[in-house]
């Protein structure tokens, strides 16, 4: 016989300060037992309210950061709030995407950690109505030169890819960085994209007295306890990391859940009233904010809860993360329909609980209550904090530095190391890995400016990316934030599509700390900022706050997962130059910008100084050239530049087709590696030059033309620098692999 262990009494876990372990201060302890229940909360209630309060699921910290955000526009149809943001792109259908992130548990168990980030997002986008049709990573890693590091990057790479490719949705985008802060806490975020008509959009409700609420999906075990808690604490090498917090997969049980839930939402929209993922913080998560968004109460029986393990307490059912389920309410009566349905697909759809008016959250177990609290309480009452900031004392150091200046004497060299930095090198390796092609909809696949996928049905496609440069961030949190919104958008507009809107993961450290909160609130200013004049609105995402090792932060890392549309196919653009004799031409001014670039850290061993001023206006401009001369089928390719500069994205430009390039740029040498913003390169068929000039203007300058000589030849104003393609290239694509060996 199982001995079913005591739980604590309500003055013990008081007396025991027993909430401290889950997080909840003693103020906030207080405000639950004096000023929501006027009791003391027992067991079960307490650790409700701390997974509830938790940063992860309430935001208490970050709210006042995310307010700045816009977050309206004319074509949103759903902003921040629901399972994933929505925005029409006509002819009656939208898109529907969001980003998570899955850093603390990738980190102490890097398959599982990865893969049930990337279900869970999966669940956030078919809640909503839409059929998933393209999944995206944003991967931070310390450097490649310790095991860990290795270990962590393969396995996690494994788990995205075993998730994705057996549940048969297309990884096809991503992007990949290495810093030594990210060494003991990588980062893992995770974007969906969905595809859905207008009528089939759902909202995550339980409204209607005396409607049913059903779970449905896999039954409920002991894995992913307090996984929201654990997201909202730092790593400490002198703990034992809660491997008990990281939840576990299955993409096959997923696939069955994803095809039932659509089933449900599109053939029965009658009996359906709202359907949400069981994602952080479970049952408890899901049930409340579907009550509390529609303003009713709820009754449910925990007894009724399918459970995988035996003798489970009311606080492990309600908590725990278990993967692959689902919460449906639906109308009274229709039970058994619901029922049949789900077993078509051999999967679980069982009642437990009911809608009620009176505003209560209420949780009976083997005929007791063991939970009577105000819903409100647990998913919109948690305290909001204004916390202490301050500028870093880093960035008065840095404000007193000379602008950083590389002394090359050997060009040749320093370009081919360049090519094999882990940043810059290519990513084959990765992304070889996942099948970018299943549902065949992939046009563009990884390793090109964005991916694109098209919309069946219709002449559209959507192009897709993620992107953040966090080196510009930690020497200017404002202006990083800005230019990782302007990046994400060049990526867009050089893959033929104008920009529609944004979701993020905010990585950073823990905001306690007055530093860190002073960089997530200047970056955010900066977010908004570009996602104003590129009209690009915030509708989903989510702040992974206490990024931290032992004390010692990452950088801060806003990742910009972004969506664009491609009006007709024809209009898709890939960043490889095409045929011998296509002229090139860089739009956008080169300085000397070099604080925070890939050559500063290759030759520095560190990054330090200040970043330059951003002028928005003239990035959107580029923008919008480029948009127009790809419209009026003048460009034959598109390629933005970021970490390397000019010499990089010609040079990554010539390696698909191994084709050469012969240009001659009126700059100083080292300029080849100026990370200055707002910059493309295209190509342009001669045929073409005249209407493409025109379109351009003044911010177009002409350096040369492809070639067939499968050489590099870039004459700069002191020197010419002259490197065979397949080196160049031989170098780049191995470089990953050599360093994993």
């Amino acid at each position: 016989m199982i001995e079913i262990q005591k739980e604590p009494t309500p003055m013990a876990v008081k007396e025991s300060k027993l909430y401290q372990k889950w997080g909840l201060t003693d103020a906030e302890y207080a405000m639950i037992a004096e000023k929501i229940l006027g009791r003391m909360p027992n067991y079960t209630e307490t650790g409700l309210f701390s997974v509830m309060w938790s940063e992860h699921c309430s935001y208490k910290n970050s709210k006042p950061v995310l307010r700045k955000f816009p977050t309206a526009g004319p074509r949103v149809l759903q902003g921040p709030g629901e399972g994933a943001g929505i925005v029409d792109i006509g002819d009656d259908l939208a898109v529907v995407f969001k980003a998570e992130s899955h850093n603390h548990p990738s980190a102490v168990e890097p398959y599982e950690g990865a893969a049930t980030g990337v279900g869970g997002i999966i669940r956030d986008i078919f809640s909503m109505g839409a059929r998933p049709i393209a999944l995206l990573d944003s991967l931070r890693f310390g450097e490649l030169d310790n095991e860990r590091t290795k270990y962590l990057l393969e396995e996690i790479v494994a788990g995205i890819s075993g998730y994705g490719n057996c549940i048969g949705i297309p990884t096809v985008g991503g992007e990949v960085g290495f810093d030594p802060c990210y060494e003991g806490n990588p980062l893992v975020n995770a974007m969906c994209v969905g595809v859905i008509a207008h009528k089939d959009i759902q909202k995550g409700q339980a409204k209607g007295v005396g409607n049913t609420i059903m779970y449905v999906g896999a039954k409920t075990g002991r894995d992913g306890i307090h996984g929201a808690t654990f997201a909202s604490e730092e790593f400490d090498d002198g703990q034992e990391q809660q491997r008990s917090a990281v939840q576990v997969g299955d993409p096959f049980m997923e696939k069955l859940l994803l095809e039932a839930c659509l089933e449900l939402i599109q053939e029965h929209q009658d009996i359906l009233v709202g359907i949400q993922d069981m994602g952080a913080a479970g049952l408890v998560s899901s049930s409340a904010e579907m009550a509390s968004k529609a303003g009713s109460g709820l009754i449910l029986n925990l007894d009724d809860v399918p459970q995988r393990e035996s003798a489970m307490t009311p606080y492990e059912l309600m908590l725990s993360e278990s993967q692959e389920r689902m919460l449906v309410c639906v109308k009274k009566g229709s039970e058994k329909e619901v029922q049949d349905l789900f077993a078509r697909y051999s999967l679980e759809a069982v009642s437990i609980g009911e809608v009620t008016d009176d505003g209560l959250y209420r949780l009976y177990h083997k005929g007791q209550e063991v939970c009577n609290v105000p819903v409100d309480a647990l998913a919109e009452d948690a305290p909001i904090y204004y916390k202490e900031y301050q500028v870093p004392e880093r960035l008065a150091t840095f404000a007193k530095l000379a602008p950083f200046e590389p002394q090359i004497s050997d060009m040749k060299a320093t370009f081919l190391a360049l090519l094999q930095q882990p940043t810059i090198a290519s990513k084959r390796a990765i992304y070889e890995t996942y099948d970018s092609q299943v549902q065949t909809n992939t046009v563009v696949v990884p390793g090109s400016d964005a991916a694109v996928v098209r919309v069946r049905g219709t002449k559209k496609a959507l192009a897709m990316t993620t992107d953040c440069n966090a080196r510009y961030l930690y020497l200017n949190p404002e202006t990083g934030g800005a230019l990782a919104v302007a990046e994400a958008a060049r990526n867009i507009v050089a893959s033929g599509g104008q920009p529609l809107a944004i979701t993020d993961c905010l990585n950073f450290g823990s905001p306690d700390k007055p530093e860190v909160f002073w960089e997530l609130w200047t970056a955010a200013d900066g977010i908004a900022r570009a996602c104003e004049v590129l009209e690009t609105p915030v509708i989903s995402g989510n702040v992974s706050l206490y990024n931290e090792t032992n004390g010692k932060a990452i950088y801060p890392t806003p990742m910009i997962g972004m969506v664009g549309l491609i009006e007709d196919v024809k209009d898709i653009t890939t960043q490889e130059f095409k045929q011998a004799g296509d002229l090139i031409y860089l739009i956008g001014e080169t300085r000397a910008d070099f604080n925070g670039s890939e050559v500063q850290k290759m030759l520095l061993g560190r990054i330090e100084g200040a970043l330059d001023a951003f002028d928005l206006a003239t990035e959107k401009a580029n923008q919008a050239v480029v948009l127009q001369a790809i419209q009026a089928g003048v460009i034959q390719s598109a390629h933005d530049l970021s970490e390397g500069g000019l010499a990089t994205a010609l040079a990554e430009a010539a390696f698909p087709n191994e084709v050469g390039v012969a240009v001659e740029v009126a700059i100083p040498s080292s300029w080849l590696f100026s990370e200055t913003p707002s910059r493309f390169v295209v190509s342009v068929a001669p045929k073409n030059q005249t209407t493409f000039e025109k379109i351009a203007g003044k911010s177009a300058v002409c350096l040369g033309k492809v070639t067939n000589s499968g050489e590099i030849v870039i004459k700069t104003q002191a020197e010419t620098i002259e490197l065979e393609t397949e080196t160049c290239k031989n170098l780049w694509e191995d470089a990953i692999t050599c360093l994993m060996k």
